[in-house]
This record gives C-alpha cells, sequence and structure tokens, in this order.
C-alpha cells in the first residue's frame, strides 16, 4: 500500500473512494460543476492510499484562515474527507495518510492543523484535541417571549430585512468576513466557496431565506440563515452570524415571532450565549444536542504560541509529548504585554501534557484545570493549573460554526 498526492485527474476518483467509505453515493454537481461540498476541494492538496493499483483511501485538507485570540489571523490546514473503505480497514492505511499529510503540513511551513471529527475517539492519537464546541437550541415559540431587560444590556438599533439566500449571496460573504475576523476559533470561507456553493447552507444552494440586520446607518452587521419544515411547523436556524449581542438578539426575537411556528431550533448556538436568560421563562429554550467541533494540532508548538494574543502576564514551563512523532520537548512559555516568547528549556515543568491537550486548551475555550482535573495533565505544583488558566483564557469564547 501506498500513499501519494493528487493530482486534479484524480478527482472523481477521490471523490468515488470517499463517498465508498462512508456508505454513500456523491450528489450531482450543477452544469457549471458546483452546488456539492467537494466542489471546493483543493486537489493539489489532498492524498489517496492505493492498495494493488486502485485507491482504497483518502485525505484531503482546505487552505483557511483561523482566528486566534486577539483577532490574529493565521493560515491553518482544514483537513477533511478522511475515509478508508471497509475492505482495507485495520490495514495501517489511515495512520499512513496521517502521517504523510502531517509530515508535509510542516514541510510546507504550517504550524496548526484543524478538523471536525466525525468519531471523537479517532484523533487523539494524530494529536488532534478537541478545542471548541457547539450547541443546538430548541425554543417552544410559545413560551419564547424576552423579558424585560434588568441591567446593561440594550435593544439592537436597526432594521431587518427578509431576503432569499439565492439573491444575497454576496452580502453573507461579506458580512461572514467581517465575523470571523473579530470571533475567535472562526475559519474562513474562501471566495471559491461561495463561488462554487460548496459546504452545507446558506454557503450551498439549498433554498434558504436570510434575515439580514442592519445598524442604525443601514451597514449590514448580521444575518440568520433560515428555513420552515422537517417537521412542518419547525423553524430551523443554520447559523447566527454577528459578534455584537445585541444585534444576535434582534436576530433571535425575529425568528422567534414567526407565524406557523410551534418551535426554533438554532443549530449552532455558542455555549453560554445569553439568549436562554433573556427569555422570561428559563426552561423554554433546551440544549438539545452539544458536540466538540473544532479539533486543533499543533505542528510547531513555538510558532503557535507566539502567534495568539494573550490577556495576562506569566511564565509558564510546559513539558509537551507527541507520540505520533516521536517527540518530547519542554517549553518556556514567558508572556508580557500581550505577546509570548517561546523557547526550549530545561527548567523543572509546570505542567506536562501530550500535544493534543495543548491544542484542546490553544484557544481558551477550555480550562487546563479541567483537563489537569481529568487526568489528562499533570500539575507540578498546586498552583500550575490556575496560572495556566490564567495565562490561556481568551477575551472572548471560542466558537467555530464552518462545516468542511
Amino acid at each position: 500500500m501506498e500513499t501519494r498526492a493528487t493530482t486534479e485527474q484524480d478527482l472523481d476518483a477521490f471523490v468515488a473512494t470517499f463517498h465508498a467509505a462512508l456508505g454513500r453515493f456523491p450528489e450531482t454537481p450543477s452544469d457549471d460543476g458546483g452546488g456539492v461540498w467537494y466542489s471546493a476541494l483543493e486537489m493539489d492538496r489532498n492524498l489517496l492510499a492505493v492498495a494493488d493499483g486502485r485507491p482504497v483511501g483518502t485525505a484531503g485538507a482546505y487552505s483557511f484562515e483561523l482566528t486566534l485570540p486577539g483577532e490574529t489571523l493565521v493560515p491553518a490546514a482544514g483537513v477533511t474527507a478522511v475515509g478508508v473503505l471497509p475492505s482495507h480497514r485495520r490495514r495501517g492505511a489511515l495512520t499512513a495518510m496521517m502521517r504523510h499529510q502531517l509530515t508535509d503540513l510542516r514541510a510546507r511551513g504550517e504550524f496548526l492543523a484543524v478538523l471536525l471529527a466525525s468519531e471523537a475517539v479517532i484523533y487523539r492519537r494524530f494529536g488532534y484535541g478537541p478545542s471548541t464546541t457547539t450547541q443546538r437550541l430548541t425554543v417552544r415559540r410559545h413560551q419564547a417571549a424576552f423579558a424585560a431587560p434588568r441591567g446593561d444590556a440594550e435593544a439592537g438599533a436597526g432594521s431587518i430585512e427578509v431576503l432569499r439566500r439565492a439573491d444575497c449571496g454576496e452580502l453573507l460573504e461579506e458580512i461572514y468576513d467581517r465575523y470571523r475576523r473579530a470571533q475567535p476559533g472562526a475559519l474562513s470561507r474562501p471566495h471559491r466557496w461561495w463561488t462554487a456553493r460548496a459546504g452545507k447552507p446558506p454557503i450551498a444552494p439549498t433554498p434558504r431565506y436570510v434575515a439580514v440586520h442592519r445598524d442604525a446607518d443601514g451597514v449590514p452587521d448580521g444575518y440568520a440563515s433560515y428555513s420552515l419544515g422537517e417537521p412542518e411547523t419547525t423553524l430551523t436556524v443554520d447559523e447566527t452570524i454577528t459578534t455584537d449581542d445585541a444585534v444576535y438578539s434582534s436576530l433571535a426575537r425575529f425568528v422567534l415571532n414567526h407565524d406557523l411556528v410551534t418551535q426554533v431550533v438554532f443549530k449552532h448556538s455558542p455555549p453560554g450565549h445569553p439568549l436562554r436568560w433573556q427569555l422570561a421563562d428559563l426552561r423554554a429554550a433546551q440544549v438539545t444536542d452539544e458536540t466538540d467541533w473544532l479539533w486543533v494540532r499543533l505542528l510547531d508548538v513555538p510558532r503557535a504560541l507566539t502567534a495568539r494574543g494573550w490577556f495576562n502576564d506569566g511564565e509558564l514551563v510546559l513539558d509537551v509529548g507527541d507520540p505520533f512523532f516521536g517527540e518530547q520537548n519542554r517549553y518556556l512559555l514567558s508572556v508580557r504585554d500581550g505577546k509570548a516568547e517561546c523557547s526550549p528549556t530545561d527548567r523543572e515543568p509546570d505542567l506536562s501534557l501530550d500535544v493534543s491537550d495543548l491544542g484542546s486548551v490553544y484557544l481558551g475555550g477550555i480550562a487546563p484545570s479541567t483537563l489537569v482535573r481529568a487526568g489528562h495533565i499533570r500539575a507540578h505544583h498546586p498552583g500550575a493549573a490556575a496560572l495556566a488558566d490564567t495565562l490561556f483564557r481568551g477575551e472572548r469564547a471560542p466558537h467555530c460554526l464552518h462545516w468542511f
């Protein structure tokens, strides 16, 4: 069995092999070749596992930007389309592709890889750690009255316009791009995704209505993509895009006041969002599904740690194991005035951890102390976990809702 890079001529074989690995059949693209998720594939970044002259496994990567704490934008490889034919599993094809891919990413000078895990037990052994979560929030409409605010919350000034997805693609692209630049954990949606209509709604051409919010000056600053049905009286919101809580509340009020609806499902609600607390009946909104979303893999620890922004000063010695590459390195992380330096050291460690655990805490959404309590990270003295919590905490919780 061998692993090799793909070319444009391998597209059909790559798509067919990946779908066969899942036991599914590919969707049919539109006449212009778009409208399906695989129309955004970058064939110069993909791999095929080949046995006896035919493809038996696939692994791909997209070229994204990831927003780090401090609103820093960095390149990130978005690993995708990983699969092995049922007839060739348990033969080392997946491990060989992962090793080939991660080695190639390092050779390209990339220091971060991300993915969405189909199964949570697969990717830790390759050094990935879950770094963001997302939740599905279901609100019963007859109980969805908002409470009168008692604090400093302000109603979103502006207006909402209802558009068809087919008529506002460029507007959605513009709003999303401004949002992802300010939201830690968010990924870019390259222009080719929008033009190819690749992915999930509202990128895909699936019919959707879009509630577009404009501020008092008429500038678009948020949207909610939604559809009605399945079941018939359920309104499902694909995504709500804004970094402004007041705008989010305005869009939520809009969909919750929709006629002929018994419940509203927000498919990607950021954990900890205040919407539930804004309702007069706290129980009107139920978390019906909470799951890991973005998994992070650090390929160059010093570059990754010095790339993100920091919000507290301090020093931490990290003893980082990377079993997949057979590496064990100790680093001194020194943070001053929002910037970090990270260099090799022989000082005694404050924390010992796997590179997958460092990926989990990297974006600031998972507290190191949580992983200490879980037995993943070893704290070498009583104050180490609290210090790590203080250092790694971001200015706002990371959230990713892009599907790839």
